[in-house]
């Protein structure tokens, strides 16, 4: 058994964020003290006819759904402040708190996922250990 004092992993090595992606139409948002991201002003491929029969029943793990997010007008503004948001409150989590971030949109399965995987890999490159959970991604879509 591994104690905090004997650890040798690196310090990113250890999960310092989580970040959650869900859908509000859900009902069931997660809960606890978080950093609120709103991912739903961004390109939604079920509302989009141009994309919607090939995107509809992929996810924002997809790398087609991926780019298709984060290249709509704003996802790089948003993406940007909540990465300073969250390297702020990583920096000041001395004591080893851990920092969570809750990506928001309508389903849970496009905009918020890819949001939040964008969100962890700049963190993950910015030497911070994280996490994602995408609880929603595999609900039914919704109407």
């Amino acid at each position: 058994m591994t104690s905090n004092l004997t650890d040798t992993r690196p310090p990113h090595a250890l999960i310092q964020s989580v970040i959650i992606s869900y859908g509000d139409g859900h009902r069931d948002a997660p809960r606890g003290d978080a950093l609120r991201v709103d991912a739903r002003p961004l390109r939604n491929p079920p509302q989009d006819p141009a994309v919607r029969d090939r995107l509809l029943h992929s996810n924002g793990l997809d790398p087609e759904v991926r780019a298709y997010v984060l290249t709509s007008p704003g996802a790089e503004r948003l993406i940007e402040r909540s990465t300073r948001r969250a390297l702020a409150l990583l920096g000041q989590a001395s004591d080893g708190r851990r920092v969570d971030v809750h990506v928001v949109c309508g389903g849970g399965r496009h905009r918020s996922v890819a949001v939040a995987e964008e969100l962890a890999e700049r963190l993950r490159t910015a030497g911070y250990g994280v996490e994602t959970e995408h609880p929603h991604i595999t609900r039914p879509i919704l109407p």
